[in-house]
């Protein structure tokens, strides 16, 4: 049996993030997925629910403010956090520099997701930025559903 994975190829601009898979859930009979992002400051997502899946957090650059639930905290390189699934989340990207970490999954939910609501990465950078309008959100809460997940609220501010 083969105990490692291929170099990752796959980068995909998501909304304005650089995500790269780095282990497919696929690739091994556990599911698990490890995809490497790159995210701008002030970067944040809608407040959101992951049904099926805990989700892990490792950041290795920049800093992250997190709430999980009613529990909010600061994530500095080197440290991981875990949004459990059923628990609504939120975070946002506030090192000035932007932030880098690892998004950790067991199952092809998130790693899916990023697929459907992404594109081909045209060079290794971030994409242009993108702002969060009406119709966007409708599409992520669309295409979020169709895996396994909710928008609850909106994003940290």
């Amino acid at each position: 049996m083969d105990y490692t994975a291929a170099a990752a190829e796959e980068h995909i601009w998501f909304l304005n993030s650089l995500m790269t898979v780095c282990r497919s859930s696929a690739s091994g009979h556990d599911g698990v997925s490890v995809i490497e992002f790159r995210a701008p400051y002030g970067d944040a997502p809608p407040t959101h629910v992951h049904h099926d899946d805990d989700e892990i957090f490792h950041l290795i650059e920049g800093r992250m403010r997190f709430r999980v639930g009613d529990k909010e905290f600061t994530l500095e390189a080197g440290q991981s956090a875990v949004a459990p699934k059923g628990i609504p989340h939120a975070f946002r990207v506030e090192s000035p520099e932007g932030a880098r970490g690892l998004n950790i999954m067991a199952g092809p939910n998130f790693e899916n997701f990023v697929r459907a609501m992404g594109r081909p990465a045209e060079t290794a950078g971030l994409p242009a930025p993108e702002a969060p309008s009406r119709e966007l959100i409708a599409r992520i809460g669309e295409i979020a559903a169709r895996h396994h997940m909710t928008l609850v609220g909106p994003p940290l501010a």
